[in-house]
C-alpha cells in the first residue's frame, strides 16, 4: 500500500490551513535505519504517542502511561493511524477544535533495530511481525534505549485493538519508569509542555 493510502486517514482527520501539523505531501527519505519518535501529547488526556517508522510513514500508538524503562511495567498501546515520516520532528500547539488539539512535545528520538524472528531464528520482515501482533526491536535513543516489544492481546471479532509495550530484560541502572509528563523536557529543544504551549500562544 503506497504512502499516500497509509495516510488517507490521517490527512482526512486535519485541516492543515489550521494546524502546523506536516501534511506528508512531499515524503522524505527514511534514512538506512529506521527512526522513532516518542512524543508527549498534552491533549484531551494527557499520554504519549509512541512511533516507529516502517516503511514510508510512521506506525502509531497511543501509551496512556507512557513506554518504561522497567520491564516489570506493562504498557497499553493503543494503535493510531499511520503518520507521515516528517511528524517525529513535531513539536508545538495543535489549535483547538483541531483533531488532537493541545500542546506536543518530542520527548525522545532516535533509530530502533528490528530484532523478530520465526520459531527457526530466522529475520521475520518487520510490516510482517506487526501484523501478526507481535514485534520486537532494540531503540538506540536518548533517553530510550535496549530491547522493547509490541504484543497485541486484544482486537478479534470487532473489539478496540490493543498492545503492549514491554521493556524486555534488565532495566537500566540509571533510571526506572517514565518521568512526570508536566515535568519531561523535549529532546530537541530542552523546552517543557508549558513553555512549548505559552510559545504557541503568544
Amino acid at each position: 500500500m503506497a504512502a499516500e493510502d497509509r495516510l488517507r486517514t490521517y490527512r482526512g482527520r486535519r485541516d492543515f490551513e489550521r494546524t502546523r501539523e506536516p501534511s506528508g505531501q512531499e515524503p522524505r527519505a527514511g534514512g538506512d535505519e529506521p527512526h522513532f519518535v516518542v512524543q508527549i501529547h498534552d491533549a484531551s488526556r494527557m499520554h504519549f504517542d509512541f512511533r516507529l517508522q516502517v516503511d514510508d510513514v510512521l506506525k502509531s500508538w497511543s501509551v496512556p502511561k507512557g513506554p518504561s524503562t522497567d520491564p516489570g511495567d506493562k504498557r497499553m498501546a493503543v494503535p493510531t493511524e499511520d503518520h507521515p515520516l516528517e511528524y517525529e520532528e513535531f513539536e508545538g500547539v495543535i489549535p483547538e477544535g483541531e483533531y488532537g488539539g493541545g500542546t506536543v512535545i518530542v520527548w525522545d528520538n532516535g533509530t530502533y533495530e528490528p530484532l523478530s524472528h520465526d520459531r527457526k531464528g530466522r529475520p521475520v520482515d518487520f510490516a510482517e511481525s506487526l501484523e501478526h501482533g507481535h514485534a520486537t526491536f532494540r531503540l538506540h535513543g536518548s533517553k530510550l534505549r535496549g530491547e522493547y516489544a509490541l504484543t497485541r492481546f486484544r482486537g478479534d471479532e470487532g473489539e478496540q485493538e490493543a498492545w503492549l509495550l514491554v521493556r524486555k530484560g534488565p532495566a537500566r541502572s540509571a533510571g526506572h519508569g517514565t518521568p512526570d509528563p508536566r515535568r519531561a523536557r523535549s529532546v530537541r529543544t530542552g523546552r517543557t509542555l508549558a513553555q512549548v504551549a505559552a510559545a504557541g500562544e503568544e
